[in-house]
């Protein structure tokens, strides 16, 4: 690890959650999830949800300088502009044929989710000759997907393949957890290793978000604290596990009275799914704060905030749950790893 005086930092790039583009008098001021893990001059960041390339920009981090793309789960909300950074980002990435960036996610899911309890046929899956394909293989069927643009940039202005500037993997849990994505998808465990260079080492966790199956926690250390991310879940015992005295600790939150105002006298089978869907994947204000109070988090930020459009007085019921330093970050605010008091 090199030295302290790199001022690790985050930045919320994107603090919405929900495959949704909020609507609000004016806009709304919260585009898709994602955050920068910025040392130094180099950024990692954890997920690609929409307006990441925008926010990036808006933020003054250079394509060059990504060193990782670290994705917590695969649905759409937290991906849906990782095609979009790969291929608008090829001209600024055009020094790293030999060093592409990494791109590290959950792997295929083997089989596909049990269906809801109220459905009355069964559901038809898309795509069922590949219906659950993990990060490499999503990545590599987002690039084939725009093969048309690719093509014409690769031969006729002589740019690199994306696959040249971009290495997509799969994490592989370890072997004797248990894990299984349909009956055992969040066995508790310790974290383990994904990835690591001269400025971070990065571990990760299993997190309880059916039906999605695996879902992902991550934490970073570096040589000047450290910071976790829960991705999406409800309450886990395993993000207390993998955020055990982490510096900063990036929690989801979703406002329950709003899931009721939207769902809760609505009778038809969709929407009541949809209702038992938010409900068990999901973790509300006071039970992230508590969380971060229990794993003794010295300060805890709430994103992927559902609404995006809720007032504040909605997330910041959180500090009543929680000693430490708490934090409600819009886009492009910069929290410190360890601030300065």
């Amino acid at each position: 690890m090199v030295s302290s005086d790199l001022a690790p930092r985050v930045v919320t790039l994107g603090t919405a959650g929900g495959p949704k583009w909020w609507a609000a008098p004016g806009g709304c001021r919260r585009t898709g999830i994602a955050t920068a893990v910025v040392v130094g001059t180099s950024f990692y960041l954890v997920d690609c949800g929409h307006g990441v390339g925008r926010r990036l920009s808006q933020a003054g981090l250079k394509l060059a300088d990504l060193r990782g793309i670290f994705i917590t789960h695969l649905h759409s909300d937290h991906t849906v502009d990782l095609a979009s950074l790969a291929i608008f980002g090829l001209y600024e990435l055009l020094g790293r044929t030999g060093d592409p960036v990494k791109i590290i996610g959950p792997g295929n899911r083997g089989m596909l989710p049990k269906a809801s309890p109220r459905a009355t046929a069964a559901p038809q899956p898309l795509a069922p000759h590949r219906p659950t394909p993990g990060t490499r293989e999503m990545f590599e069927q987002l690039m084939f997907a725009h093969a048309t643009d690719l093509n014409d940039r690769i031969i006729d202005s002589l740019r690199p393949s994306p696959f040249e500037l971009f290495e997509a993997s799969d994490i592989e849990i370890p072997a004797g957890t248990g894990y299984h994505p349909n009956d055992n998808p969040t066995p508790a465990m310790d974290p383990f290793p994904v990835y690591e260079d001269d400025l971070v080492k990065v571990s990760a966790i299993l997190v309880e978000h059916p039906p999605v199956a695996p879902a992902f926690g991550f934490r970073f250390e570096t040589a000047g604290g450290s910071v976790t991310f829960s991705g999406d879940t409800t309450y886990t015992p395993n993000m207390v596990t993998l955020a055990a005295d982490t510096d900063l600790l990036l929690h989801e939150a979703i406002d329950f009275d709003f899931v009721e105002s939207v769902y809760g006298d609505k009778t038809d089978d969709g929407s009541r799914a949809a209702r038992d869907h938010h409900y068990k994947s999901h973790t509300s204000v006071s039970d992230a704060a508590k969380l971060a109070q229990e794993a003794g988090a010295k300060q805890l930020a709430l994103h992927h905030l559902v609404p995006a459009t809720a007032d504040e007085a909605v997330w910041r019921q959180a500090a009543a749950h929680y000693d430490g330093i708490f934090h409600l970050p819009d886009d492009l605010d910069v929290i410190e790893l360890k601030p300065h008091r």
